[in-house]
């Protein structure tokens, strides 16, 4: 196991280039078993969730080529309809495999995929989409059976607009006898990356990115050379990095429309931001106000994802900030962890009051789930003194080279073996 260990109280000055999305890579490489033919990803991040993904991928048959630059996925051999139960519990993405893997096999198996324990993520909306489709499912013993003679096109409205069951549904319906229409679906640039990535492999989808997307069933797919979209989340992490230490902070590869809210409620802050096309500056003296109000909603609003990160820098503006998480209901495990740094923080069910504190120092603190992990490492990048964070097998899921972008901004901190 690993640990942080966070000298704080370092200006950040500098340039991030942002890695591509683990929330576009993930549904990406899911699609890859819908061809025969090779796939060729490029710029695919060295994090644990996609690790995890191409095992699962290995494990249907899949053959794989990782290298630095890019990824190739041949899936011509693909034989098992089975996720193997020690892979599904470490990647609640591995539920993507489920569309896939019905339009290549006509059947699958999977148990109830795991992740970060953010709260209970039921995957309802993912099954009754595919049931939708023409696909029965059977849930006995932990494991969710799927099988259909034959995909059919359908008129599918979702009773929330699930970025996962959106892109999940959109996998099963590409290659479907005749259209299908998904309404009420999420509208998060991940569903538009893949939308671009299928309709490269000979895919008839629109609509992504709106309330409703089309899709209309083709034959078969081919294989395609693809660059993901840069990583919003990542990119969010470092504005609010730069915004609660103070300094100056270039980012590239995200447009500022894919993280509108975030650069909202951060000039809102006292920050300064100037942005040309996907180039953001921010600027901040480290000495910020609060806001009233951040609530998580879906895209276009402030992302959940985005939510523990914020609430680190909210531990020290100037007032009381309230922060309403709608989407996962036990995402607050960071806060008791933050008060160990001398946060003054209040939950209560899916709200926290935060009463900023003069200052941060430093502690030994816990990693609990992936945003989490980082808002620690935010935390202790502005306290005081020394800070500790460990198990960082968490953060590893989503961030890769933490340490090294952070330290090349002038963070004082360091990785080392416990």
């Amino acid at each position: 196991m690993d640990k942080y260990i966070i000298q704080g109280g370092t200006k950040l000055y500098g340039q991030v280039r942002a890695q591509s999305a683990k929330n576009a890579v993930l549904p990406l490489l899911a699609g890859c078993v819908l061809t025969d033919e090779t796939i060729k990803i490029k710029d695919v991040p060295a994090i644990a969730d996609v690790e995890n993904m191409l095992r699962i991928l290995g494990e249907v048959g899949c053959k794989i080529v990782r290298r630095k630059e890019h990824t190739l996925i041949d899936s011509a051999n693909a034989v098992s309809h089975e996720i193997p139960p020690r892979l599904t519990k470490e990647l609640r993405s591995s539920v993507f495999m489920l569309g896939s893997i019905l339009t290549r096999f006509r059947k699958a198996k999977i148990s109830y995929p795991g992740g970060c324990d953010i709260g209970l993520r039921p995957i309802d909306l993912h099954l009754s989409g595919l049931r939708r489709l023409g696909v029965e499912i059977t849930e006995e013993g932990g494991y969710i059976e799927c099988r259909a003679e034959k995909l059919v096109g359908a008129e599918i409205l979702l009773d929330f607009p699930s970025v996962g069951a959106t892109e999940n549904i959109i996998l099963a319906a590409v290659k479907a006898e005749g259209r299908t229409v998904i309404r009420n679906a999420a509208k998060e640039p991940e569903i538009v990356d893949l939308q671009n990535f299928l309709n490269a492999m000979g895919a008839k989808v629109k609509g992504a990115g709106g309330g409703t997307v089309v899709i209309e069933g083709v034959k078969r797919l081919h294989g395609v050379e693809y660059t993901p979209m840069k990583d919003r989340i990542e990119v969010g992490t470092y504005l609010i990095a730069a915004a609660s230490c103070g300094g100056e902070i270039e980012t590239i590869g995200v447009p500022a429309e894919n993280i509108t809210a975030l650069l909202h409620k951060l000039r809102e802050n006292g920050c300064q931001t100037y942005v040309k096309n996907d180039k953001i500056i921010l600027q901040s003296k480290g000495v910020l106000k609060s806001v009233n109000l951040v609530e998580t909603t879906p895209f276009p609003g402030f992302p959940t994802d985005l939510q523990a990160q914020y609430s680190a820098l909210c531990t020290t503006a100037k007032g009381t900030t309230l922060v309403v998480e709608n989407l996962f209901e036990t995402r607050y495990k960071y806060a008791g962890e933050l008060k160990r740094m001398g946060a003054d923080i209040t939950v209560r069910d899916r709200t926290a009051v935060i009463r900023g504190v003069e200052k941060l120092h430093g502690a030994k603190v816990v990693a609990g789930d992936l945003r989490g992990g980082a808002a620690l490492v935010l935390a202790g990048l502005q306290a005081d003194g020394v800070s500790e964070v460990a198990d960082l097998s968490h953060i590893d899921r989503g961030y890769e080279g933490l340490e090294y972008k952070l330290r090349r901004l002038g963070a004082k901190i360091k990785r080392v073996r416990i």
